[in-house]
């Protein structure tokens, strides 16, 4: 399975953004999903999780601001970033568990 994110950009903190991550060649239907990111100098950090069944987790630090969601006729998994922070800068990548390669991410940079 390839695994495609998209939807970053350039924001303002308190603004949003929508992440799409696009799986091709498999169906992720019965996986869990995760999204993770990594900040310059930063390890990557696990974001939020969903599983098959709609379940989802979120790390702290975007509780309240984040809604990780699926549409599985899509094959298709998605964030929306609400309330967005400087902090919350970094490259965004999603995966499955079990895990797969890593596609390339999508930016996302908050400043004004």
């Amino acid at each position: 399975v390839q695994l495609q994110a998209s939807g970053g950009g350039l924001v303002q903190p308190g603004g949003s953004l929508r992440l799409s991550c696009v799986a091709s060649g498999s169906t992720v239907s019965f996986n869990a999903m995760t999204w993770y990111r990594q900040a310059p100098g930063k390890q990557r950090e696990l974001v939020a999780a969903i599983s098959s069944d709609g379940n989802t987790y979120y790390v702290d630090s975007v509780k309240g601001r984040f809604t990780i969601s699926r549409d599985n006729a899509k094959n298709t998994v998605y964030l929306q970033m609400n309330s967005l922070k400087p902090e919350d800068t970094a490259v965004y990548y999603c995966n499955r568990v079990p895990g797969v390669s890593w596609g390339q991410g999508t930016l996302v940079t908050v400043s004004s």
